[in-house]
């Protein structure tokens, strides 16, 4: 295969590994009729093993994992959070955190932590120590400018202006600001490019105010950005179920990593949706050994769906279950239009716990087995392959041939197919279909183990100026993956 920009209608194949006639047909006219069972990485069908003899042999999916891995994965919540750099600007007005967050937030009174500083210099005072008097009247101005905009056009998502603070070599200032400004404006955020501080409109904010008061969602990012230990904010009581439904699922959208969301009933049996932050390894000293272990307990399953998409599965698991979907660990997604069998591991739920399910996940076409104890994750691509049976509907031969060779030609495609194989290739499936790239390049990129063009390739913008490639666009010219992945708008 040669590198070329070949439009992608003439892509198609002109020559063949074996020299049979072919025959046509139709596929998943039925989930039923595409079966997907996964081979685990002892060549084990995940719907065939035998758990006892299988936990035996879970050394070896140990021995398959490496800490680079785990380490790829792990969402890191730095112990120095920004604010206890604040602290070490000798300013006279210092008060306790708590004084400037939402009434809502309610910090544990035992709570000790002797590697986070437990006060924070006045936002303001902090922003009148760094910034001169006219750049905060212009960020200011910027702030009135965002929420004036906001109140004033109905549509979500309008494209707003940037305000940039310039150039900020200081580490411990660019950290000061960033702190004093989200406290003060928790309807902006702030970025740094290239050693620059750069404030915008959040738009998580935005979206929040459709489901909750702009007081709520001021004080829940307050709450979030302050980021006390054993701190818990609570939104007020809402008797409306379905809309309790959309912030409880915004809030795991945007930020399940960080937190985990509840509804309890107040003091007045009123549901009220109450946050708290996810407990990571070395993010508290724990009182005993019993809480380090609840939080340490992973359980093997096998999955078997029927006309659902994976991660549709695992949010529909998750709230049966009571964890978050990112407990959730698996090899990779499966057909959606099929019956199909999987390995997953589900953290913080034993074995007991995953069995009482029962019944409950049937209706939904969802169903567990194989449940066994487990001491790790799984992780993408952690499996030998896929076992596939597929029921071919409506045969015929290709140009309406007589059908009295049928059965003939088919079995001698298949015989053919299984002596010599056949060529997948990279199609749009895979990568997408765009105009100044196509699948192939990216695929010979791949091939030929060049990872940095495959990338570059892949985020090859088209002639157009939506947001999709405009973050496109930004990402070729700085490499800034993570500011990059702030501009590209949710999908599912």
């Amino acid at each position: 295969m040669e590198e070329s920009s070949v439009a992608p209608e003439i892509l198609q194949f002109s020559a063949y590994m074996n020299d049979h006639a072919g025959f046509c047909g139709s596929i998943k006219a039925f989930p039923s009729d595409f079966v997907v069972t996964e081979i685990n990485i002892l060549g084990q069908l995940v719907n065939e093993i035998v758990v006892d003899s299988f936990q035996e042999s879970s050394g070896i999916l140990a021995e398959q994992r490496t800490s680079g891995h785990q380490d790829s994965k792990k969402l890191r919540i730095d112990k120095e959070y920004p604010h206890k750099e604040c602290c070490g600007i000798q300013v006279d007005n210092v008060h306790c955190t708590t004084d400037w967050l939402s009434p809502c937030i309610q910090e544990s009174e035992d709570y000790r932590d002797d590697h986070v500083s437990e006060c924070h210099l006045d936002k303001a005072v902090i922003l009148a120590s760094l910034l001169d008097e006219p750049v905060r009247e212009q960020l200011h101005q910027f702030a009135c400018h965002v929420e004036h905009t906001w109140n004033s056009t109905s549509e979500s998502g309008a494209v707003l202006p940037e305000f940039t603070l310039g150039s900020i070599s200081d580490k411990k200032v660019r950290a000061s600001l960033h702190g004093a400004i989200r406290q003060e404006y928790p309807f902006l955020i702030t970025v740094t490019k290239c050693g620059e501080i750069i404030v915008k409109a959040n738009q998580d904010y935005q979206e929040l105010c459709q489901l909750v008061s702009e007081e709520e969602a001021s004080g829940f990012l307050k709450f979030l950005d302050a980021k006390l230990k054993n701190s818990k904010f609570s939104f007020r009581p809402d008797g409306n179920k379905e809309n309790r439904k959309l912030v409880h699922h915004f809030l795991n959208k945007k930020f399940g990593k960080l937190i985990e969301t509840k509804s309890f009933p107040d003091s007045q049996q009123k549901l009220v949706i109450t946050v708290r932050f996810r407990e990571k390894s070395g993010f508290r000293k724990r009182a005993n050994s019993d809480t380090g272990e609840k939080h340490n307990i992973y359980t093997a399953f096998t999955l078997r769906k029927e006309n659902l998409e994976t991660l549709e599965a695992i949010n529909y698991l998750s709230a049966k279950l009571g964890v978050l979907p990112s407990d959730f660990s698996y090899t990779g997604i499966k057909d959606k239009r099929a019956i199909t069998y999987q390995a997953m591991v589900v953290k913080k739920v034993t074995p007991q716990r995953l069995k009482e399910l029962g019944n409950a996940v049937e209706k939904k076409g969802l169903s567990v087995s194989h449940i066994y104890s487990v001491s790790q994750p799984l992780r993408l691509g952690q499996l030998q392959g896929n076992q596939f049976n597929i029921i071919v509907r409506d045969l015929k031969l290709h140009n309406n041939e007589s059908t009295s060779r049928l059965k003939e030609q088919i079995c001698e495609a298949i015989e053919n197919v299984k002596k010599n194989g056949f060529i997948n290739y990279y199609g749009s499936q895979r990568f997408g279909q765009g105009q100044n790239i196509q699948t192939d390049q990216i695929g010979l990129a791949l091939l030929n183990e060049q990872m940095v063009k495959a990338v570059k390739l892949f985020f090859t913008p088209e002639d157009s100026d939506d947001p999709v490639n405009k973050a496109k666009k930004y990402f070729l010219q700085t490499e800034d993956a993570k500011a990059t992945l702030a501009m590209l708008p949710d999908f599912k």
